[in-house]
């Protein structure tokens, strides 16, 4: 029987290694996957090469059916998987399954700083994805924070590109260790959202290098990121979607990027452009790929039939076409063809725990007057909790990254858990967005308050008369002109009055804690009226959890700023300079919008012309102290060929509570040939302590830290010359400082 057994298995085995060997290579799972790419284009006809290019629905593309290559699923949501629509239209598709985890807005990953809740991220979000059969996350976003009126800067990483660099990667790399790709957008300088389809960039190299490309450049080289999304606005008068600059000189040839060109929904435009310039995969709506034309579009747009009829007619070879093919093969070999990819898990408690992990560890504190803040839940305090983001579903709208979430912790609900239903009491304080709606997903609230602005701050006013500390939570919103895609905000101001009824609160002499509720710095006239401020950002499913945990002490803050917040509108770079949004040619078909201020995007800008912020760029507070004492760095003198070098501090928890800090390393170039900042982040690092606990923390240098790109010669130049390495806890903080030589 043992025998019988053991010589069936040897002929199972035998004939599974005779079936490999026929195996056609593309099949044939341990083979390189350039074989396979080259095996499978050898067998595609040419209708099956164009099928490819472009969109079958509105988030799939098609796949091989003839040689077993499926059908290839894209899904918006870096900050969680978004619902299903029907196969084209963009209403619900209906379904009971398609509910998620929202994970927090990226720029709450960002002001963790903290590397580890990016691979965390990730991680969880491909999990999420493969349940959901999905191939492709459109995300992340990694354009940069060059305004606080930016509608969509609260799914992007911030204002300071070594930064965003950082961030990112773990994100991606954790994310395409499910077999997700990531499509990191919006390639690039798409820093505004009012006139998006029509921006026309204008910029300077110093800056396109310097600024907007280094976190492309990170996604693509450091993360292996294996698609990116072009962005609707214009460069050097080419639409960025097909952008010979952009995506062929930069992306493909300087970068050797072997990934897919995505384009944005609708950002298509020509044919022919599409073929030359770089374009590998076409989606969008309808004929021209946005609104216009019939349903069920898809073989008309412009890679599709029309390339074809191109290459029938011999105007183009199979050239550019066969690049396309070979790129988007590669990509299903890393995505669908994977036999080894996990099945994943949807709203999983182990996706919550991480929505919650990364939550904590991004909010700021950035004011604690009196040290309000925490709140003990024990000591019996009552509680006034004012302002409409205490009860508003934040994870429906905001554009694309709007979701259907399986639960949404709302912060009124975890506060009287938290600290009792008796202690704990409420009112609107203001009226803003009711509408609770996006896209068919709708929140099934009834926010519909009818009273008068002068009602709701009186009612608000009587009650915090009677408490022993309010909390208001307030903040932006994800409807139009707030934070939201689509549009720009139209004010720096508190929307609906808010500033007003935190004045009025503050009046009462009853302490106030403001939680702001955004994904952009706002005005804050009011702050020296109040006791503590939060910055909370936009929490996803875990909100109400985490903000209570902070106030009540239960976790000790640790995030900082990744931009800067401003006394004034005014004080921004963009503003100052009146460039944004731009100026509109005569035919007002195209808006023409200068970067006048080249390389000085936000604390560079406030470094350059001495400006005072309301709140700095790597500033937050924690409920514990620490000390950054005895820098020292490895070497006085360097060569500019190989300026390897290091510093080190010493960190001290001084005071009574565990924490985390973040030690930032800023360099000054003393003796540069070109202007630069006055200082510049190129280095980080967040370490925890448990109270009268020390560590040395250790940042290295490096040539990339210590060049800047030369325009006239066209290359990155670590010039000779005196540096200066600033070791502190925020931009405005460094206290240590250390002088060095290249040579």
């Amino acid at each position: 029987m043992k025998k019988s057994i053991i010589f069936s298995a040897i002929a199972v085995l035998a004939f599974a290694s005779a079936y490999a060997r026929q195996l056609p290579v593309y099949l044939d799972e341990s083979q390189p996957i350039e074989a396979r790419v080259e095996d499978a284009l050898s067998r595609m006809t040419l209708d099956e090469k164009i099928a490819v290019l472009h969109a079958q629905s509105k988030f799939s593309s098609r796949g091989v059916p003839r040689l077993g290559i499926p059908d290839f699923w894209t899904d918006d949501g870096p900050h969680g998987i978004r619902p299903d629509v029907l196969w084209d239209e963009w209403e619900q598709a209906g379904q009971s399954n398609d509910s998620c985890v929202a994970f927090p807005a990226l720029t709450c990953l960002a002001a963790s700083w903290n590397p580890d809740m990016g691979q965390l991220y990730g991680v969880s979000l491909g999990e999420e994805a493969r349940y959901r059969g999905k191939d492709m996350i459109l995300g992340p976003g990694v354009n940069i924070y060059r305004t606080p009126l930016g509608g969509r800067n609260f799914e992007y990483f911030g204002e300071d590109p070594y930064l965003a660099s950082q961030m990112v990667v773990p994100y991606i790399q954790g994310l395409q260790s499910c077999g997700v790709s990531a499509c990191v957008k919006h390639f690039a300088l798409n820093n505004d959202e009012e006139y998006r389809f029509q921006v026309h960039t204008i910029v300077d190299d110093r800056a396109l290098y310097e600024i907007y490309l280094p976190a492309f450049k990170a996604a693509v080289q450091k993360a292996g990121t294996w698609a990116v999304m072009g962005g609707y606005n214009l460069y050097k008068n080419q639409h960025n979607c097909h952008n010979q600059y952009l995506l062929n000189d930069i992306l493909k040839r300087d970068w050797q990027f072997d990934g897919v060109v995505v384009s944005d929904w609708g950002g298509t435009h020509d044919t022919e452009q599409s073929i030359t310039n770089g374009l590998d995969m076409e989606f969008g709506t309808w004929t021209d790929g946005l609104k216009t034309g019939a349903s069920n579009a898809y073989e008309n747009y412009y890679l599709a039939q029309p390339y074809k009829r191109l290459i029938v007619s011999g105007k183009y070879t199979d050239k550019e076409l066969n690049d396309k093919v070979r790129r988007i093969l590669r990509l299903f070999f890393r995505t669908t063809m994977r036999t080894d990819r996990a099945r994943g898990f949807m709203c999983s408690e182990a996706h919550y725990d991480a929505a919650l992990k990364i939550a904590c560890d991004g909010m700021v504190l950035l004011q604690n007057n009196n040290a309000t803040l925490p709140i003990d839940p024990s000591a019996g305090k009552r509680i006034l909790v004012v302002g409409e983001n205490a009860i508003k579903m934040m994870t429906v709208g905001g554009g694309s990254s709007s979701l259907k979430v399986q639960r949404e912790v709302l912060p009124l609900d975890a506060i009287r858990k938290r600290f009792g239903d008796a202690n704990v009491t409420y009112e609107r304080g203001y009226v803003g967005d009711t509408t609770g709606e996006y896209n068919g997903v709708t929140t099934g609230q009834d926010l519909r308050d009818n009273r008068s602005a002068k009602q709701l701050i009186a009612a608000a006013c009587d009650k915090a008369r009677a408490a022993d500390v309010v909390i208001f939570i307030g903040g932006l919103n994800k409807s139009d002109y707030q934070d939201c895609e689509g549009h720009d905000r139209k004010q720096y101001d508190l929307p609906y009055g808010q500033g007003d009824v935190i004045e009025a609160l503050a009046a009462t002499g009853t302490p106030v804690v403001v939680v702001n509720v955004s994904g952009n710095a706002v005005a804050t006239p009011w702050r020296s009226h109040v006791a503590a401020i939060v910055q909370q950002w936009f929490l996803g499913s875990q909100t109400g959890t985490a903000i209570a945990a902070l106030l009540a002490g239960d976790i000790n803050p640790s995030g900082k700023l990744p931009f800067s917040f401003y006394e004034r509108l005014e004080d921004v770079a963009a503003h100052a300079l009146n460039t944004y949004p731009g100026t509109w040619r005569p035919d007002h078909k195209i808006i023409d919008e200068e970067y006048k201020e080249g390389i000085f995007v936000g604390y560079r800008w406030l470094d350059l012309k001495n400006i005072k912020p309301a709140f700095a760029f790597g500033y937050g507070l924690s409920y514990t102290t620490f000390s950054l004492k005895d820098a020292k760095i490895s070497a006085k003198q360097v060569a500019a060929s190989d300026p390897h070098l290091s510093v080190s501090v010493t960190v001290t928890n001084t005071g009574k509570r565990a924490g985390a800090e973040v030690v930032q390393l800023y360099i000054t170039d003393q003796q540069s040939s070109l202007p630069r900042p006055a200082k510049e982040l190129k280095g980080f690092k967040k370490v925890y302590l448990q109270p009268g606990e020390s560590r040395v923390v250790t940042l290295d240098i490096d040539k990339d830290a210590l060049s800047y790109y030369d325009d006239k010669q066209a290359a990155w130049v670590c010039e000779p010359g005196k540096f200066t390495a600033h070791v502190g806890n925020a931009s405005n903080n460094l206290t240590q400082h250390l002088d060095f030589t290249v040579k």
